[in-house]
């Protein structure tokens, strides 16, 4: 439990381009600030994916069958449809307008996470990076050595959630601590033995982020500052919950 967090948008980083060195580049725009041992670091999935290439153009793409008729149904174009499933292990659901996919990655989202908004060209989407955990390590390594801190990093993206309206910015890639509060076998205020509390830390820094970073304007970048990091390292995958024990696959 912490008394009070704070959380600081960190602008001036210019559109991202396929090489740019995105770790640097967020380094120096966090040096107004600062990045002090135990803050955590949020940077936006999409300038991860830009920096590292993770975009194609539409108009390179030729459409399978499948694709086609994937695109019948949902009215989307079919070589969106075709990148789509090329990032997907299977579709989840499937009606007019909306699909939604397990990825590659293992994350269940919208289209497979692949998305054609803050990028330049009309005909050109991102897909997401091919290792967020690997992409939020190397982050994480560019700023400790700056700055001498320890500290963790989180990518994140914004996915909808079922029953539940509007769009949260979740973790999808962490690293430099446990994405995960484990409170089972602790005592709550009644002395009652709590048996299934495990709190994702990670997606409520995550959207915690969101609200100083928004969804344009161009501050792909948040510092979150006021936790005490556990010692045990984590990543994303973490976050995603075993099939055998999901109620609804």
């Amino acid at each position: 439990m912490v008394k009070s967090l704070g959380v600081f948008a960190i602008p001036g980083i210019a559109d991202i381009k396929p090489g740019d060195d995105l770790a640097g580049l967020i380094c120096a725009a966090a040096a107004p600030i600062g990045v002090e041992t135990n803050d955590i670091v949020v940077v936006a999935q999409k300038v991860v994916s830009k920096a590292e290439g993770a975009i194609v153009r539409l108009s390179d793409i030729t459409p399978s069958d499948e694709a086609v008729r994937v695109a019948e149904e949902t009215g989307k174009s079919p070589a969106l449809i075709e990148v789509i499933l090329s990032q997907s292990q299977r579709i989840v659901r499937l009606q007019q307008g909306v699909l939604i996919t397990e990825t590659i990655h293992g994350f269940v989202c919208a289209n497979a996470g692949v998305d054609a908004s803050n990028i330049a060209g009309d005909d050109v989407v991102s897909l997401l990076p091919e290792d967020s955990d690997a992409s939020a390590q190397r982050i994480r390594g560019a700023l400790e050595e700056r700055f001498s801190a320890h500290v963790g990093v989180i990518v994140s993206d914004s996915f909808n959630r079922p029953w539940r309206m509007g769009s949260v910015n979740v973790a999808i890639g962490v690293a430099g601590f446990d994405p995960l509060g484990d409170y089972r076998g602790q005592a709550d205020d009644n002395g009652v033995q709590l048996k299934s509390t495990l709190v994702s830390v990670a997606d409520e820094v995550a959207s915690a982020a969101q609200l100083v970073m928004g969804e344009f304007g161009r501050v792909p970048v948040a510092i979150v500052r006021g936790l005490d990091l556990s010692q045990q390292d984590g990543n994303g995958q973490m976050l995603l919950r075993d099939a055998k024990r999901d109620l609804f696959r």
